[in-house]
């Protein structure tokens, strides 16, 4: 075979194209090939060297340096064209150039389709790892909730690896841990066995399972066949994603118990509709008729990228992974999401439909290419509008944190604070930063937030929350909802208490720069109660959102100099956004838990249209208060006699802050 395979369909082609041998260009050796941008044409003239000897059709093609290493994996709908674009350097990109000047070799290999050679590259990809290719470096394979088919008493059990086991199968989900908890909280709602089948055999007493209620000891005909073959068809029903189902056949048979002061059996039932909905709860995230589907988003920042994959199966989230494919720092999330959907459907099943938060350049082929790796139709959609979109927002929110987290763990603390320095104009890189925000509604549960950033990252002990008191205004109480008003208050407690305690800044506990959510008006606001206590050496900032409240889009305020941004990819503007967004987190908590408090015992009863007969039906479906509160709005409007209205108004309460 002399330049890839010929006659080869799908999975078939890539098996052989992947086997076959290649065709090499350049000298014997690639001697005098240096990885230099400067030496790029002398790359170029080698791949145009052997560019009239390639074929006009699809296939894939491999840049290679003298020592024989993999530079590039590339698929090109018409081969000669393609790496033809290769000889004109100047033209290229600086990743691409930085290749060209190294290759001292090409191999490629002929498919019938490009379909084709977007399945073998993204084989290659994932087999060779090429130092310029997106890659993707977690392939491990997810685990499944299996109950089994060939024992008369069904055990339900997590399952990983291939599918042989005569059964039933339900997932993917994103981690072993998912599935962990997914089992322990299906076994108090279908309390099936769990142990392997030696171990039912030579039971002859109940388990400790059985003890604390997860068990039914079939093993010792603690239940009948019939009874636990019910439970089986439950459990199937309930990750076939009929829970609704389910869950109103329980609160009816726990209304009966209840009615026949039967009460520990309606205890029980009422443990098992708690129990389901810790595994249903909604929060937004599942979409009634979604079916099987994968919500794939990338968010970029700092050079870096994190992909959330959401997995949905049976319209039940199944949980998510974060994934942080090596690319160069220049590329847009969009360029990074294409060359990870090939590698990562590559090891894992495509389900039907995709969900993407980007356009990526090549979707139909992308979908072409998945439909001939799963022998069904596979389609890859980007959704405008409506509960699809909150899936694909919802995700990016994950990445976005998760972007943050990574780069928290791994970027170099002292250097951010140094670009903190330069950005501020400090003298130095600080040592402690106050971030300070508040929270309320209508000026009502008023709570005002610090918190501490240092060398060593969030210092979480040295977190502080103000309760409002309304009355640090020079010329009187401070008016409800009055921002301003607040700020001054909690800088002028916060800063007293340092005079009195620390005169001489000596304990550590005086900030070298304080962060301030909020325009220039929260800045002057800050300026006037350091003047009041005579404070003139400790830098203050504000950082307001950018417009229509985009991150990246940050306006910086600071006394004696205009309003001025950070360029949108730099490290120390995301850095400054995680600080502002966690003194946001940790007022909007302060507040919700104040709120709460002021509620008293009955959290229900607060919320405007519920009387006995709704707050009877929430306690129903739910099985407790802690339940409606954790519960999605799509969860809500399903209840007896709670209308989407009332679902919203009940949503709102316990997820609205200030």
């Amino acid at each position: 075979m002399d330049k890839g395979t010929k006659g080869a369909k799908g999975k078939g082609a890539n098996r052989a194209a992947a086997e076959a041998g290649p065709v090499r260009a350049g000298g014997p050796d690639g001697a005098g090939i240096s990885a230099n941008d400067a030496d790029a044409p002398a790359g170029a003239e080698i791949i145009r060297g052997h560019v009239k000897t390639l074929p006009s059709t699809p296939g894939v093609y491999r840049l290679t340096n003298r020592a024989g290493e993999v530079l590039y994996v590339g698929k090109a709908k018409n081969l000669k064209r393609r790496v033809a674009s290769y000889t004109k350097p100047e033209r290229l990109g600086v990743r691409m150039r930085r290749v060209v000047s190294a290759t001292a070799a090409l191999e490629i290999v002929t498919t019938h389709t490009e379909a084709e050679a977007l399945l073998l590259e993204s084989n290659l990809i994932k087999k060779l790892k090429p130092r310029y290719n997106v890659l993707l470096r977690d392939d491990k394979s997810f685990p499944h909730i299996m109950i089994t088919g060939d024992h008369p008493w069904p055990q339900i059990t997590k399952h990983r690896g291939a599918q042989t086991r005569k059964g039933e199968y339900f997932g993917p989900f994103a981690s072993a841990g998912a599935v962990n908890r997914t089992l322990a909280t299906l076994q108090r709602a279908f309390p099936l066995r769990s142990c392997a089948d030696s171990i039912f055999a030579s039971r002859t007493r109940p388990c400790l399972q059985y003890q604390i209620k997860r068990c039914t000891a079939p093993c010792v005909g603690r239940i009948g066949a019939e009874e636990y073959d019910a439970l089986v068809g439950e459990a199937r029903d309930f990750l076939s994603g009929k829970s609704q189902d389910i869950q109103r056949r329980l609160s009816r048979r726990m209304q009966e118990a209840s009615d026949a002061q039967a009460y520990e059996k309606a205890a029980a039932y009422r443990d098992r509709i708690r129990a389901l909905t810790q595994i249903q709860g909604r929060q937004d995230i599942n979409v009634q008729g979604l079916g099987e589907a994968d919500v794939v988003a990338a968010y970029e920042a700092g050079g870096q990228t994190c992909i959330q994959v959401f997995f949905f199966r049976a319209g039940q989230n199944f949980g998510n992974r974060a994934y942080f494919p090596g690319h160069a720092a220049h590329l847009e999330a969009s360029e990074v999401l294409e060359p990870f959907l090939g590698q990562f459907y590559a090891a894992h099943p495509p389900p039907p439909l995709i969900l993407l938060s980007h356009k990526i350049p090549r979707q139909d082929l992308i979908g072409e290419a998945l439909t001939i790796r799963a022998g069904r139709k596979v389609r890859l959609s980007v959704p405008q509008r409506g509960a699809k979109r909150k899936l694909i927002a919802h995700a990016l929110d994950n990445a976005r944190e998760a972007l943050g987290r990574r780069l928290s763990e791994n970027a170099s603390q002292r250097r951010l604070l140094e670009g903190v320095a330069e950005a501020f104009a400090l003298e130095q890189a600080p040592r402690r930063i106050e971030v300070y925000d508040n929270s309320h509604i209508s000026g009502t549960n008023a709570v005002g937030a610090m918190i501490v950033a240092g060398p060593e990252g969030l210092m979480k002990n040295a977190y502080r929350k103000f309760t409002i008191r309304g009355t640090a205004k020079a010329d009187g109480p401070i008016t409800p909802g009055d921002d301003y008003g607040m700020l001054r208050e909690v800088l002028m407690r916060r800063f007293s208490r340092a005079l009195k305690e620390d005169p001489e800044r000596g304990g550590g506990q005086w900030p070298d720069l304080i962060l301030i959510d909020g325009g220039q008006g929260h800045l002057s606001a800050a300026h006037s109660v350091f003047a009041d206590l005579g404070i003139d050496d400790v830098a203050v900032a504000a950082i307001a959102k950018g417009p229509d409240r985009n991150a990246g889009k940050e306006r910086f305020y600071m006394a004696g100099r205009g309003a001025f941004r950070l360029p949108p990819r730099d490290p120390v503007l995301y850095f400054l956004e995680r600080l502002r967004d966690e003194a946001h987190r940790f007022a909007i908590g302060g507040h919700r838990a104040k709120r709460a408090k002021a509620a008293g015992a009955s959290v229900l009863d607060e919320i405007p249209g519920i009387g006995a007969k709704r707050k009877r039906a929430l306690l129903h479906h739910f099985g407790s208060a802690r339940g409606v509160a954790e519960a999605g709005l799509a969860d809500l409007e399903i209840v007896a006699g709670i209308n989407k209205t009332v679902a919203k108004k009940i949503y709102d309460h316990f997820h609205s802050g200030a």
